[in-house]
């Protein structure tokens, strides 16, 4: 059961309803200290955020980009899971989406963690077989994987699991292996600097990877790299971005890389979209790998 919401919030400028319903709930919810315990397909599985459980019974079709919590019965949209999260109306969820409120938390109870449920044990070098072959299954070579990534052990709920591990600026991992997909806290940013006066964008570490491994026996220029880990934090990255003299877009091909990459186009000269690239592939990542089963199909013919 929906939960309707009346679009009409009056003269407020900025951000809409229907563009708060295209932000990406799953990395809406990361921002919020959420993190998926399972993840099948498009559906990400969570300990709800709206109420205390034990067994996650809450969903988001990341496809669809809509939420269902199966102990209330209740769904929606973006929108419709902020407004009660936060205890809120429309007008003052558009507002904290926007960043110009000063939001507090609300006074029902509920289960708000301060930091992630995912509990590092152990980090080391990436050695583990079956996580390199995963690794190679995403066409990522051995030696840039090994070179930018490690692999740690964590708890999630009592279970111990292993997965590939790209560290950010804080100190927080992404987390990969072939069946999850996962950060620790604290999330943020991962910068990797050259020296440089151009930086190139990516949206997440595996288009990085794939751009140094399809770069690997080129000759060329040096660059500083920024990895967004979630693309919440790119309007935040635009000092950043900017002390660079040239800044290159290698953000996804769906709706919310786009329209980043316009806004980012609109700010300043500085920057220019490299996604034209992989064009016909939502990144980079999946175009290396379309692109190397072809090649592949092609010699075997």
């Amino acid at each position: 059961m929906n939960i309707r919401i009346n679009n009409a919030v009056g003269p407020s400028q900025g951000l809409t309803c229907e563009q708060a319903k295209q932000k990406d709930l799953v990395d809406y919810l990361a921002t919020l200290g959420y993190n998926p315990s399972k993840i099948k397909g498009n559906d990400y599985w969570y300990l709800s955020p709206l109420r205390q459980e034990k067994t996650a019974s809450f969903k988001i079709n990341r496809k669809l980009n809509v939420w269902f919590d199966h102990g209330t019965g209740k769904g929606g949209t973006l929108v419709d899971f902020g407004i009660l999260y936060h205890n809120c109306t429309v007008r003052e969820l558009l507002e904290k989406l926007r960043g110009n409120h000063s939001f507090h938390r609300p006074s029902i109870k509920m289960i708000v963690p301060e930091k992630s449920p995912i509990q590092i044990i152990s980090e080391k070098n990436l050695i583990s077989l079956s996580l390199l072959r995963y690794i190679r299954q995403r066409h990522i070579s051995d030696e840039v994987a090994k070179k930018y990534c490690g692999e740690v052990s964590f708890s999630l709920h009592d279970k111990t699991y292993s997965a590939v591990s790209f560290k950010n600026n804080k100190g927080g991992f992404e987390l990969r292996n072939q069946w999850f997909k996962g950060s620790s806290s604290p999330k943020a940013i991962t910068t990797i600097g050259n020296g440089s006066k151009k930086l190139a964008v990516f949206e997440g570490f595996f288009d990085f990877l794939s751009y140094k491994s399809i770069q690997q026996n080129q000759t060329s220029s040096e660059v500083n790299f920024l990895v967004l880990n979630s693309t919440s934090f790119f309007e935040k990255s635009r000092l950043y971005m900017e002390s660079h003299d040239q800044i290159l877009l290698f953000l996804d091909r769906d709706k919310t890389g786009q329209k980043f990459t316009e806004m980012a186009l609109s700010w300043n000269k500085k920057y220019t979209n490299e996604s034209h690239l992989y064009q016909g592939s939502n990144d980079l990542n999946e175009w290396l790998q379309q692109r190397s089963k072809s090649m592949k199909k092609g010699f075997s013919q």
